[in-house]
């Protein structure tokens, strides 16, 4: 899930050579920390947040199992 994360992201930036994906596993799911270049933290986060919940939506899709809880935070 980390590789696909990362190529939406490289997609929706202007850099994505700084984009960065830190993937944590905790006993309630996972955790993925996104550092981005300062300019395109606004992409990432979209009009109102519509972008950051549809990676989300995508990752919850993906996850391998359906209760398993996936949490995304943009780190800056």
């Amino acid at each position: 899930m980390k590789y696909f994360l990362e190529f939406v992201l490289a997609r929706l930036v202007d850099y994505p050579d700084d984009v960065d994906v830190q993937e944590v596993s905790t006993d309630r799911g996972i955790v993925f920390y996104l550092t981005v270049h300062p300019e395109d933290a606004g992409k990432i986060i979209g009009k109102g947040g519509r972008t950051i919940s549809s990676i989300r939506a995508l990752l919850t899709a993906a996850a391998p199992k359906p209760e398993m809880r996936i949490t995304v935070k943009l780190c800056e």
